[in-house]
């Protein structure tokens, strides 16, 4: 059934972003600079692909989305497919918008914002979640070392970050081994969290909204063996087939780092597209089409901010500082 906004929300979203908090306009300042102008003109010849994790402020989120329509040209997942099979250069300041992990803002709040400016857009979900009420691994981590839990593996964590650095460093099988060994110790087990239904992966489909592989479990793909590698892929890719109907055709990276072997196993399923989210901008005829750039940002960001990222500004400033992007 092609999506509405009573679908979800019967009413669209309010494009005035709220004041900022404190910590909203780190980077805003840049906005300011004297090479920014230069660094948007640039940014004309370049592909922009926004990668969000979620949807946490639906008004700021909206405000982003009437920026785009003001300074950039939406395209979709098939736009850009479609010009890297034609050899044709995308239009410029051509801008597509993605979602990683996908979790239930994506069609709660992401989608009613789409579809009233008719913005297409592209989900990547991690297959072994959808229609279960399981919360993201890091999550749960957090959850249960803040309650108590231990692991082996981490004998000394600290904070927050420091703990999901610790779990995502371990291979593989170490990093599952802690997860249980967090579930088996703490006080108590984290709260559960409604994913998206194989239902709801159609509904975005409808409205413009392309799914695509996250791999099955959101491993660090370097931190896995082959055979790991091969099954994150094959088995996320078969579920998705089986839910909509058609193979998907694009891959995200789970935390945005290229790995040969992932690329090898994409190219035997049929891949056109891949993912990274190494916070650059990339040429508007992808050069490699299974490493696309793309720059981080989240619904709760500025507008002033916003317009820094999308000229390639503030990702530049990012790694002359040598600060590490998140994945």
């Amino acid at each position: 059934m092609p999506y509405t906004l009573s679908t979800t929300i019967t009413s669209r979203p309010p494009t005035t972003a709220p004041s900022p908090g404190p910590g909203r306009e780190r980077g805003g300042w840049l906005r300011f600079a004297p090479v920014q102008p230069l660094f948007r003109a640039r940014a004309a010849g370049r592909l922009a692909v926004l990668a969000y994790h979620g949807v946490t402020d639906p008004n700021s989120f909206g405000a982003q989305l009437d920026r785009l329509h003001r300074l950039a040209t939406p395209v979709s997942l098939q736009a850009v497919e479609r010009a890297i099979a034609e050899g044709r250069p995308l239009p410029p300041r051509s801008v597509l918008i993605t979602f990683d992990d996908a979790d239930r803002t994506v069609l709660t709040h992401a989608l009613p914002a789409l579809a009233a400016r008719r913005i297409p857009a592209a989900a990547f979900v991690i297959a072994e979640l959808i229609g279960t009420d399981l919360p993201f691994w890091w999550h749960e981590a957090q959850f249960l070392a803040a309650h108590g839990g231990r692991a082996r593996a981490l004998p000394a964590y600290g904070g927050p970050e420091h703990l999901l650095a610790r779990l995502k460093a371990l291979p593989d099988p170490d990093r599952r081994r802690s997860l249980h060994e967090l579930r088996v110790s703490a006080d108590r087990q984290a709260p559960r969290r409604e994913q998206l239904r194989p239902e709801d992966l159609r509904t975005l489909q409808d409205a413009e909204v392309a799914i695509g592989n996250h791999t099955l479990g959101h491993p660090r793909l370097s931190r896995c063996d082959d055979s790991t590698v091969h099954t994150e892929i094959s088995a996320a890719h078969l579920a998705l087939t089986r839910w909509l109907g058609e193979p998907p055709a694009a891959f995200a990276y789970p935390d945005g780092g290229y790995d040969a072997r992932a690329d090898a196993a994409l190219r035997r399923l049929g891949y056109r597209l891949g993912f990274l989210s190494d916070h650059r901008l990339g040429p508007r005829l992808p050069e490699h089409p299974l490493r696309i750039s793309r720059l981080q940002v989240d619904s709760t960001t500025s507008t002033h901010r916003f317009d820094t990222i999308l000229s390639g500004l503030e990702p530049a400033v990012r790694r002359w500082r040598g600060r590490a992007v998140p994945g």
